[in-house]
């Protein structure tokens, strides 16, 4: 993964040739006393992997970040470049995977690799952190070892299963709601709507006491 990042950030697209890419591990964005996480894949190879900061610059950032504008959660709808003037609300953003994998996929032994840098940053908002919202199954599936790591308690059995505005509460943790990944191929085919993107953040807020 380290190897594909470093080669998409020499060899770039052409459309930003110009560019002098990031090509590094992508940390999180936002406020350092958040009460909510958005949690990610992986950075895009042309997005975060380009630009330094997740999200930005590639269209999913467009959609979540248009929703979180909506939602009063982001100061302005576009993400295109690090220094921008975006600014996020009571949220941060990070990925479950640090570094742009090849197709967009990362395995389950580099989301383990990564896993420290993820219960670092939580670990950081643990004082204020109220709600986790996972983008997709794999963030969904990345949250309950980090929060076990971080809360020093047993992740839930069974594991609660996946799905579009599910929501799982514990003792003593964050509230935990899951949304379909802001991809385009979701947003093209219609499994997420900006409708539904927008009953999600309103579910967060009200979890999140916002």
């Amino acid at each position: 993964m380290v190897a594909w990042r470093e080669q998409v950030a020499r060899e770039k697209r052409a459309a930003f040739k110009d560019e002098v890419y990031w090509g590094r591990p992508v940390p999180g964005f936002g406020a350092s006393d958040a009460r909510i996480l958005i949690l990610g894949l992986a950075p895009a190879a042309h997005g975060g992997n380009r630009t330094g900061r997740i999200f930005t610059g590639d269209r999913s950032g467009d959609v979540l970040f248009a929703a979180m504008h909506r939602a009063g959660l982001a100061n302005q709808a576009l993400s295109v470049s690090i220094d921008d003037g975006l600014k996020l609300v009571d949220v941060r953003i990070a990925a479950s995977v640090r570094c742009a994998p090849p197709d967009n996929k990362p395995t389950p032994e580099e989301r383990d690799t990564c896993a420290s840098w993820l219960v670092q940053e939580v670990g950081f908002l643990k004082p204020t952190l109220r709600v986790v919202l996972t983008l997709g199954a794999f963030a969904w599936g990345a949250w309950w070892p980090t929060m076990s790591s971080v809360y020093s308690v047993s992740p839930p059995r069974p594991r609660p299963t996946f799905g579009h505005g599910a929501l799982w509460r514990g003792d003593g943790v964050p509230t935990v709601i899951g949304s379909f990944h802001v991809s385009q191929q979701n947003i093209f085919t219609g499994k997420l709507t900006p409708a539904m993107l927008d009953d999600v953040f309103a579910l967060v807020k009200a979890e999140a006491g916002l």
